[in-house]
C-alpha cells in the first residue's frame, strides 16, 4: 500500500514538474516529464492491481496517499529543470531502496513469488528512469 502511496506523489510530482519547468528549453522538458508520468500512470495502474489480486482494497483517496506514502511534496523554491530532476532522481532512488527491501520480504516471509517477481519488475523500470534522469543532469 505504501508502495502504491510513494508511486502517486512521486507522478504528481513529475506532473508538476510537466506543467511548471521553466527553462530556456522549455519545451524537450515538458515533454520528457510527459513521458515520465505517462509511465508513472501505468504503475500507478499495475500497483493497484497487485494489490487486488492479492486480496485487498487499494488505496484510492489523497487523504490516504498522504497518510502512507514516505516521499515528500514538491517544494516550489525553483522550477529550473536541473533542481527538479536532482528531487525526482532521489525519489527514484528511495522507492528503489524500499522495492529491493520488500522482494525478500514477498518470496521468503509470505511465499509470494509472483508479487516479489513483480516487485522486482518495477524496481527495474524504475532503475531505468534513473538512468534517463541522470543522463538530463550530464
Amino acid at each position: 500500500m505504501k508502495i502504491l502511496a510513494d508511486e502517486y506523489v512521486l507522478y504528481t510530482k513529475t506532473k508538476n514538474a510537466h506543467w511548471n519547468v521553466t527553462e530556456p528549453y522549455f519545451y524537450d522538458k515538458h515533454k520528457f516529464f510527459e513521458t515520465r508520468f505517462g509511465q508513472l500512470d501505468a504503475f500507478i495502474d499495475n500497483v493497484a492491481e497487485r494489490i487486488r489480486t492479492i486480496g485487498h482494497f487499494a488505496p484510492s483517496t489523497l487523504k490516504s496517499f498522504l497518510e502512507l506514502r514516505r516521499l515528500t511534496e514538491m517544494s516550489r523554491e525553483k522550477n529550473d529543470s536541473n533542481g527538479i530532476i536532482k528531487k525526482l532522481l532521489s525519489d527514484y532512488q528511495a522507492i528503489i531502496i524500499k522495492l529491493r527491501e520488500n522482494i525478500h520480504y514477498f518470496a521468503v516471509d509470505l511465499k509470494d513469488a509472483g508479487t516479489s517477481d513483480f516487485i522486482t519488475g518495477l524496481m527495474e523500470e524504475h532503475a531505468k528512469m534513473t538512468c534517463f534522469l541522470r543522463s538530463h543532469l550530464q
